[in-house]
């Protein structure tokens, strides 16, 4: 059976300090609804995740999820309608998944926040993280806990030369 590569995953950007500042419990993939020049703009250029959050609100036609503060560039090859760089862009996702997310956003304070973004199948998606913002001694701990990680690989690295 042969590879599909319109099937693989390409990334696009990824917010960094998502997992720092929040401990994610969830994560869901959606699509985004973008104008022509964004896209065109998302493969020229890298958009910038971090400091991009997920607002969830009920409206007319029903639950709506919204992604702000989305920075894509503009199109460098645009004309007068190019997009404008931070507007709110819609987030297409099932109804199902919209409620569960409004449902945790208001009763259990629940953030929404952009992971990372990227093609699949040659659509643009993104990947939200639902999780709870880290207090200071959290991030604290989380540091310590990559440091030590980090230097008891340093000291198998150097006992594995030793014995070499």
């Amino acid at each position: 059976m042969a590879h599909d590569p319109k099937s693989a995953e390409k990334l696009i950007a990824t917010n960094p300090l998502a997992r720092q500042n929040f401990s994610i419990e969830e994560v869901v993939e959606a699509g985004l609804v973008l104008t022509g020049t964004e896209i065109k703009s998302i493969r020229d250029q890298a958009p910038n995740l971090r400091d991009s959050w997920v607002e969830v609100k009920s409206g007319a036609s029903g639950v709506e999820a919204w992604v702000l503060n989305l920075h894509i560039g503009p199109y460098r090859h645009g004309n007068i309608w190019n997009h404008e760089a931070t507007r709110r862009r819609k987030l297409l996702l099932h109804k199902h998944q919209i409620e569960r997310m409004h449902g945790a956003v208001t009763t259990k304070g629940i953030t929404i926040i952009p992971t990372r973004m990227y093609f699949k199948s040659g659509r643009a998606k993104i990947e939200l993280g639902l999780g709870k913002g880290k207090k200071k001694h959290d991030k604290r701990e989380d540091l310590k806990k990559k440091s030590a990680e980090r230097e008891m690989a340093q000291a198998r690295k150097a006992s594995h030369k030793d014995r070499k």
